[in-house]
């Protein structure tokens, strides 16, 4: 699952690799919101741990990661 975070004032995105459902990192970022806890908290692929201040969050988008098409193909 690709997650893409937005911070504000922060010129970049965070972009992470995850291996949660998307209703888990719904519910983990509504949790965030909702002030249960102060900081988003995301583990990537690769084992690295993100986090995000709760209340400087600008958005989360959360989808699947786009492939890459690679060769010569019909248009």
């Amino acid at each position: 699952m690709e997650v893409k975070i937005g911070v504000q004032h922060a010129p970049r995105e965070i972009v992470l690799e995850s291996g949660l459902a998307a209703e888990e990192v719904e519910r983990m970022v509504a949790e965030a919101l909702a002030g249960k806890s102060a900081l988003l908290s995301l583990v990537d692929d690769r084992g690295r741990k993100v986090l995000v201040p709760a209340d400087r969050l600008a958005y989360v988008e959360i989808g699947e990661p786009t492939t890459r098409k690679v060769g010569f193909g019909a248009m």
